[in-house]
């Protein structure tokens, strides 16, 4: 027996069309919570007032992914990224953005999200440890961190704080460049794992330059882990019985020199000498001069997003 429902493109006629601004509010906000925050400041909450006020529900920022794609300064993205966490209302529990990211904002985040359950961070150059361990000590809850190619010194001693302040934690991406030997060796960051994060289930540790000691100390301390990648951690001699023990223990394994196809950032080896703290010298950050924001705001609603409030603020 033929169903009597049917789907509204079997009922509208040829010329018809749907009126968007007729969709169900729930409907609407499944749509626009699938856009970028970008997308939704800049275009989506200028539809109509509908959309706008959907667009502010603390509902759609409960997370967050803002990454600087170059077509704006930093400050821009600074400011878009307070200003989203702010709508959030206290209920943002994922946020993730990169190539741009400060302390002052680490810390911003923290303390308007208590609740924060996941932190992905990538190319901050200006995320000191001092920042990102005062930030994170604050986060109970959290579960998830990365922290990716930030210029981290004394990274070892922010782990350690880390793991003792979020004792949750499950996933840890902590990811540098790799360089092929001779390089530094240093099992500091593997040691401080091993002694905080006895939970962790994923562990990505790209380009680190822990060594077999290192690695040993991480398997006898964390039970549960599930996924290890340690692609380009060219000190680890990973042959016989350490290679043995990692298959056998845990289910998914990423050899040093394992394929890095599947890679989000680049996986350029580096094969000059490294020292302690990576060198960004040669990257190639924007400066203010090429921030430009140009947003139509409705002068009586305060909560819109001003680019220009606080922009002296933000850089420095």
């Amino acid at each position: 027996m033929a169903s009597s429902s049917s789907s509204p493109s079997s009922t509208m006629k040829e010329g018809e069309y749907v009126n968007w601004l007729e969709l169900p509010p729930e409907l609407t906000s499944s749509i626009l919570i699938r856009l970028g925050a970008i997308e939704i400041v800049d275009n989506a909450q200028e539809v109509c007032r509908s959309w706008r006020r959907l667009c502010k529900d603390p509902s759609m920022w409960r997370r967050i992914v803002i990454h600087n794609t170059g077509e704006f300064g930093d400050p821009y993205y600074e400011r878009l990224c307070r200003h989203t966490v702010d709508r959030s209302q206290g209920g943002l529990v994922e946020i993730e953005f990169s190539y741009f990211g400060s302390d002052s904002l680490l810390s911003y985040i923290a303390d308007s999200s208590s609740k924060l359950r996941s932190l992905k961070v990538a190319m901050g150059y200006k995320i000191t440890s001092e920042g990102l361990m005062h930030a994170v000590s604050k986060l109970p809850l959290l579960e998830e961190l990365e922290v990716s190619y930030c210029p981290l010194s004394g990274e070892a001693e922010a782990l350690k704080v880390i793991g003792q302040s979020c004792p949750n934690l499950k996933t840890l991406k902590k990811n540098c460049v790799g360089y092929r030997r001779p390089r530094d060796e240093s099992d500091d960051v593997a040691l401080a794992i091993a002694e905080t994060m006895p939970g962790l289930c994923y562990l990505q540790l790209f380009g680190d330059s822990l060594t077999e000691a290192g690695l040993n100390a991480i398997l006898s301390a964390c039970p549960n882990l599930e996924h290890l990648d340690l692609r380009q951690c060219f000190n680890v001699n990973f042959v016989g019985d350490l290679e043995k023990r990692c298959f056998e223990r845990i289910k998914v394994v990423r050899p040093p020199n394992d394929s890095v196809r599947d890679y989000p950032f680049d996986a350029t080896v580096n094969d000059d000498v490294c020292s302690s703290d990576d060198d960004y010298s040669d990257v190639d950050i924007m400066s203010e001069d090429e921030f430009y924001y140009d947003l139509s705001e409705d002068a009586s609603d305060s909560s819109d997003f001003d680019p220009y409030e606080d922009y002296d603020d933000l850089l420095y």
